[in-house]
């Protein structure tokens, strides 16, 4: 029987399920996160939240899927009825496609390819384009212009995220993931990882995750006030349960970055404890929690000052960030700390 998994069938079976395995995680923990967000919102605001379907309401998203899947599926007329129902299905299947590169511990991971950060840039590039469509599609204004925002906004938020990221590799001298985790790894725990050297980075790319994924309070291409509810007003049904997956699932991936990237992934914060997968969900829970507290504690920004925050502060602070990195690095400064390349990590 071992033979069998050597041969090309074998590890074409082995990649499936190791592809069904990741898929699973993330579809489950989809329906942890939209409950827990709901929870969230309603302890803020006072609430229940939800609380009859199931115990504590745990089974209420499973309903609320359920209810998508069974309505009708209605597509405007003069919609584009390919493109209308091809959009909301790009942006799920991109925001799945990319947990391929993500590890969850030293070697657990789908494809550990020494790109994988320039592979999770070209796939969040290219979840721009289900917007686009499905604004496109639909054959209305409103879902037009939403589309339009959400092409501007998450192109202007990309540039940031990449410079940011770019100082990230100029410590590490890697585009693997794993190098990166293990580059923070050290006697000191929690102080070796990089939040502490990138400090300021760390809350630029928290919020550009927020502005990147559509996420309040810069949520303008499905403002409410505005556009009714932007390029997915015209969806329901499945469609729309696609694009809202697609939608919590890279916001979830942005989770796994900051996590991979500033605070050390599957490494325990305390020296003497295991390491594990354990910790990198957990720090991935945590992160997941601050995005949920953002959308119920902050007020809306306009699109004038989304913009200008995009364009005006976070570009010039994140290229004199990658000037001062690469400078340190070069010269081995503040004990190597951005070169952990030079000293063996």
């Amino acid at each position: 029987m071992s033979e069998f998994f050597t041969t090309a069938p074998g590890i074409a079976l082995i990649i499936l399920a190791q592809c069904l395995l990741v898929v699973g995680f993330v579809m489950i923990s989809l329906l942890f996160l939209v409950y827990g967000d709901r929870k969230i919102w309603a302890a803020v605001q006072m609430r229940r939240g939800p609380n009859v379907v199931g115990v504590f309401g745990l089974l209420q998203t499973i309903a609320d899927a359920l209810k998508y899947i069974v309505k009708e599926i209605v597509i405007p007329a003069g919609a584009d009825r390919t493109v209308f129902l091809l959009a909301p299905l790009t942006s799920f299947v991109l925001a799945v496609g990319a947990w391929a590169v993500i590890p969850f511990n030293d070697t657990w991971v789908l494809a550990d390819i020494n790109v994988a950060i320039l592979y999770v840039f070209a796939i969040g590039s290219l979840e721009v384009y289900g917007v686009i469509m499905g604004g496109w599609a639909s054959n209305s204004k409103y879902p037009f212009l939403g589309s339009l925002r959400s092409a501007a906004q998450m192109i202007s938020y990309e540039v940031s995220i990449g410079l940011i990221i770019i100082g990230v590799i100029l410590t590490t001298g890697s585009l693997n993931f794993g190098d990166i985790v293990r580059a923070q790894d050290g006697d000191m725990g929690l102080f070796n990882w990089y939040w502490l050297p990138h400090f300021p980075m760390v809350f630029l790319f928290f919020i550009s995750a927020l502005a990147e994924t559509n996420r309040p309070p810069f949520d303008l291409p499905e403002a409410e006030s505005e556009l009714v509810a932007g390029y997915q007003v015209e969806y329901s049904s499945t469609p729309f349960l696609l694009f809202m997956a697609g939608e919590y699932i890279a916001i979830f991936l942005m989770c796994a970055l900051m996590t991979l990237l500033f605070f050390g992934g599957w490494l325990s914060p305390i020296p003497g404890l295991p390491d594990g997968a354990l910790w990198m969900v957990a720090k991935m829970g945590v992160f997941f929690f601050f995005f949920a507290m953002v959308k119920a504690i902050v007020p809306r920004y306009r699109y004038d000052q989304l913009m200008r925050l995009g364009w005006k502060v976070f570009l010039p602070f994140s290229l004199v960030w990658v000037v001062l990195v690469a400078f340190a690095a070069k010269f081995e400064l503040f004990g190597g700390a951005y070169a952990r390349w030079a000293i063996g990590g």
